[in-house]
């Protein structure tokens, strides 16, 4: 894997020298970490082959930033390198994603990832200051596009004690199809471990709980948006995905069961997660063509 980045000019030092900041990665998409991630999930297809394609939102296990231990803050997050910008706020997590496949990527080849900083924007929310980051990640195969995203980025301040989760809403009572899981922390370990996902909040239960105040250890967001997938992929092995939007609502952790659900409108999706609590957890919007 190799790796450039273009960084800010030097005679801008704020968060808005950050904007425009790009890095481009090279990578093999592999079998052996693709049906690896198969195991992971329980996948019920066949092992996946150089040739194949690789399904929806398996990119993400792909592309790894090669940072150093010693350049991870308390967090086990990057400070000061990679792509997103210093921000003074501790806490960090994924908000969603809006994504289009316009060819597939395939296992055994060669891609490019190209990440830019599109957007950096400050706002005051019920949880206090907020500080929003859009990137746009581009994957490539033989200068093919395959995967073109924008993914938004969210820090918060530090965990007060009486903070209450967000509230999410209530989720969908109809659905046309509807799994039952029940997460633990090998799930989250193995999905941490392919995605080089170092974020605490996702294996170490003393830190997620004293630090960060959660009841316990976080389910990545990517992985149930990849999850969300995976029941359309399940249902529908024919069809190929060609967008995909989602949206976290409300955090899902490892100490109760969560549902992963949706019902098909036409050529699309509706897909969302719920917590045991019947809340709304995530939810998205799936396109695809048969």
């Amino acid at each position: 894997m190799t790796s450039e980045n273009e960084l800010p000019s030097d005679g801008d030092t704020g968060l808005d020298g950050w904007i425009g900041r790009s890095q481009t990665q090279d990578d093999v998409i592999d079998g052996a970490r693709a049906r690896r991630l198969q195991a992971t999930l329980d996948d019920p297809f066949p092992p996946l082959e150089p040739g194949d394609a690789l399904p929806p939102l398996w990119h993400w296990a792909y592309f790894w930033e090669q940072t150093r231990n010693s350049e991870l803050g308390p967090d086990g997050l990057a400070i000061g390198a990679g792509m997103l910008p210093p921000v003074d706020l501790p806490r960090i997590m994924w908000a969603g994603s809006r994504i289009s496949f316009p060819a597939e990527l395939r296992i055994g080849a060669e891609a490019t990832r190209r990440s830019t900083i599109l957007k950096i924007s400050e706002k005051q929310g019920r949880s206090g200051r907020l500080c929003f980051v859009t990137l746009r990640h581009e994957v490539f195969q033989k200068d093919q596009l395959c995967v073109d995203e924008e993914m938004d980025v969210v820090y918060r301040e530090a965990a007060k004690r009486d903070d209450a989760l967000p509230e999410g809403g209530t989720a969908p009572q109809e659905a046309d199809w509807s799994r039952k899981l029940t997460p633990d922390p090998v799930l989250l370990f193995r999905y941490s471990a392919l995605t080089w996902n170092s974020h605490r909040i996702h294996y170490d239960r003393d830190y997620v709980m004293g630090q960060e105040g959660y009841p316990g250890l976080v389910v990545h967001g990517p992985l149930l948006a990849t999850l969300m997938l995976d029941q359309v992929r399940r249902l529908m092995p024919a069809a190929r995905v060609t967008d995909f939007t989602f949206a976290a609502r409300r955090p899902v952790f490892d100490t109760s069961a969560f549902t992963v659900a949706g019902a098909r409108e036409g050529s699309a999706a509706a897909v969302w997660v719920a917590d045991s609590a019947g809340m709304l957890a995530m939810e998205g919007s799936a396109g695809f063509e048969v």
